[in-house]
């Protein structure tokens, strides 16, 4: 180059940091060469092959191919090249595999640590360096090596607790870490601590994305709580560099003066990265639209504190086929295996959810509901702790696998009243089969509510209460549609492949009436209580409504639609509205919802199935379990995000007859002020379980409070 002038060797110099690279025997002034990067791909190819050939039995084929794979990543430049790095640990790893199943373990130990250093230099702090020292305490607790697993276990937990990260996908790799922790657990309670902290590393795939979607659009605002985070994300970044660097140069066997001083400086750099990013999210917590996506984990210790007498958590959580459970106290916890699998718990709740509410040729159908079914699942999850529940008022339950789908306040808490009920029917043909009076329930005797995460209901009990003037405002019963709306509509989803993946004209055409909204006004009065319903219930007057945080409870009586309206569509969970002009889709999509800024104490969705089963896509994009679940964590941590503090949401579609739900939402809002959430709707409950017309689930347990349900309904009447 001329002199002065800078040309692309020389900025590959200057960018790269070139002492530490040369010290290191990396060269990055020249770029890999058409024959390395061919190098590259083929060693990639030879390893997956090696992968295949081991996950078939192949032995020496995958030793063969996999040997021959590192061979050629390390000829690369020496293999002092960072971006193969972690395919050399991967191929490693996979030595590992089959040298542990050839029976040498030695060597498989050793290929296993090898993976692990590898990590550390170039990548600390990083998943793939999780993964290698999970894979490696996987391995030692197999040979017997209980303590020392347990130890890199929870190394592992505590660097992805550190950096605040949920790790999709890595149950699989801490599978061998819960199994462990809940054999010894009985002898060493002080392990449960332990076994609480790792649960929280855990995020469902569908949860995950819901986070996603959430974090873009935060991350595209423009007010505070999108700056801070915009902020909090490029913290991270320089953090996760700034270690990188600084582990590379503490791996220099002869470091330079100079080298030691940038060292210096790393760290101190690292420090006051560290202390801003504690800042940053200490600030960026006041924010709901940010505490609804946060992964960060909290401590068994922190959610004690926040428990007050009387009260329980119970959390599950569901690895492969295993569902663990937790139950902690103000001043006790515990951790076990259940006595029912992830697979046998599906079909356990599919066969309950179709004996409450089915559709047979387009028509909901009850049946009588399976009590004896209810009593063994009770069982099968509650069993260790049924005598502690005695003295439990409030419980705090955090569902997984199945029990997404399904309320825990149905669950059959004693015996004798399932085997009178089922001798009653035996004896008498005519007997009322759809009589469960004398049943006793969970929900009978405790205020059961839900939460998404023991941060979320710690963040939710902590939070300030709503400082709206006005109490209620209700919102439902659409104004039906023409085909001519449907046509000027602008704002649905463009259509795949031809593909029409608008919501069919019917789902507008059948409105939820507003008998709800009507009843919960004519209780709190018409002063502190306002209904909009018909043409004014559209999406775009609502996001254009400039006092929705005006209001301390928001009631939502509409459909609620989980699912695509064909298989090969997208699926787009939202609430149902009345279309609106030319902008409007008539709907309320979770992330317009995540968009409101609301003050609300409570949020009501008395819509259909917004807390039941839906599609696996509609699933994924509305934040549950892959392979079906529901739409309970997307629409209610949008909401929640949004500035609701609990959310009522309904498990399926609300009963009509009997004026079940009717009694149900005024025996919520007929409560004397100051009564909890919890106990409100459990009063309102139990009048309906004394009926036995109204005694049967369907009419009684459609509810899920989700937040602190000792939360007052009105502070005023």
């Amino acid at each position: 180059p001329a002199p002065g002038e800078i040309d692309a060797t020389a900025a590959a110099e200057l960018n790269s940091g070139v002492p530490l690279n040369r010290r290191l025997g990396v060269s990055e002034t020249v770029a890999l060469t058409q024959g390395e990067k061919a190098t590259i791909l083929d060693a990639q190819a030879l390893q997956l092959k090696g992968t295949a050939l081991r996950l078939q039995g192949d032995l020496p084929g995958a030793r063969t191919a996999l040997d021959a794979a590192l061979a050629q990543l390390v000829a690369v430049r020496e293999g002092r090249v960072s971006s193969i790095t972690r395919l050399r640990a991967q191929t490693l790893a996979e030595q590992a595999a089959v040298a542990e199943a050839s029976n040498d373990q030695p060597r498989a130990e050793g290929l296993l640590r090898q993976s692990v250093l590898l990590l550390e230099t170039e990548y600390p702090q990083s998943a793939a360096l999780n993964a290698a020292k999970a894979r490696l305490a996987g391995f030692l607790g197999r040979r017997g090596q209980v303590q020392p697993a347990l130890t890199l276990y929870k190394e592992v937990v505590t660097a992805m607790t550190a950096s605040g990260a949920g790790t999709t996908g890595f149950e699989n790799l801490l599978a061998p870490y819960f199994a462990l922790l809940a054999r010894q657990i009985p002898s060493q309670p002080a392990l449960v601590e332990d076994f609480f902290l790792a649960s929280e590393t855990l995020v469902r795939p569908g949860v995950a994305n819901t986070q996603a979607v959430l974090a873009r659009e935060l991350s595209g605002g423009s007010d505070e709580a999108s700056r801070l985070f915009r902020q909090s994300v490029n913290l991270t970044r320089d953090i996760e560099r700034s270690r990188i660097e600084y582990a590379r140069l503490a791996a220099l066997p002869a470091p330079t003066p100079d080298e030691q001083q940038r060292s210096a400086q790393i760290a101190t750099a690292i420090e006051a990265l560290a202390a801003d990013q504690v800042a940053t999210q200490a600030r960026l917590g006041q924010f709901p639209r940010y505490r609804a996506i946060s992964t960060q984990a909290m401590t068994l210790a922190d959610l004690r504190k926040a428990l007050r007498p009387g009260e329980a958590y119970y959390k599950l959580a569901a690895i492969g086929d295993a569902l663990y459970a937790i139950f902690v106290t103000p001043d006790d916890a515990t951790a076990y295996r259940t006595g029912i699998g992830t697979k046998a718990l599906e079909r356990k709740v599919d066969a309950l959810r179709d004996t409450i509410s089915i559709v047979e040729n387009d028509q909901p159908v009850t049946y009588p509901f399976d009590v004896k079914q209810a009593r063994e699942l009770y069982m099968a999850l509650m069993q260790p702790i049924d005598a502690k529940l005695a003295t439990v008022k409030n419980l705090m339950f955090e569902p997984d696998g199945a029990m997404l789908r399904l309320p825990a306040n149905l669950l059959v808490m004693e015996q004798p009243a399932v085997d009178a009920y089922l001798k009653r029917i035996a004896a008498d043909p005519k007997a009322d089969t759809f009589d469960f009076r004398g049943i006793h329930w969970l929900g009978r005797d405790i205020d059961v509510s839900t939460s998404l995460s023991a941060r979320a209901f710690r963040d939710v009990r902590n939070a300030a209460p709503s400082a709206a003037p006005r109490e209620y405002l209700g919102l439902g019963h659409n104004q039906p549609v023409s085909p001519l709306v449907q046509l000027t509509s602008t704002r649905s989803a463009p259509t795949r492949g031809g593909i029409d993946c608008d919501w069919p004209l019917a789902a507008w055409n059948n409105p939820i009436a507003a008998t709800e909204l009507n009843t919960a006004q004519s209780v709190i009065g018409r002063n502190s209580a306002r209904v909009i319903t018909g043409a004014a219930f559209s999406d775009t007057a609502l996001l254009a409504q400039p006092d929705l945080n005006q209001y301390r409870i928001l009631h939502f009586a509409t459909h609620g639609l989980v699912t695509a309206p064909r298989p090969e569509c997208p699926a787009r969970p939202a609430l149902l509205t009345s279309f609106g002009g030319p902008k409007s889709d008539g709907l309320l999509t979770f992330r317009e919802i995540y968009d409101l800024r609301l003050d609300a104490d409570i949020v009501i969705l008395s819509a259909c199935d917004t807390a039941g089963k839906a599609t696996v896509a509609a699933t994924r994009e509305a934040g549950v379990t892959v392979g079906g679940g529901d739409a309970l964590d997307g629409l209610v941590r949008a909401f929640i995000g949004a500035g609701g503090r609990s959310v009522l949401a309904s498990h399926w579609p609300l009963p009509d007859d009997y004026g079940a739900t009717e009694r149900l939402i005024s025996g919520l809002f007929n409560a004397k002020p100051g009564t909890s959430i919890g106990e409100a709707i459990r009063a309102g409950q139990d009048v309906l379980m004394a009926k036995a017309e109204t005694s049967h689930p369907y009419y009684w347990a459609g509810f899920a409070i989700v937040g602190d349900g000792a939360q007052p309904v009105l502070k005023q009447r």
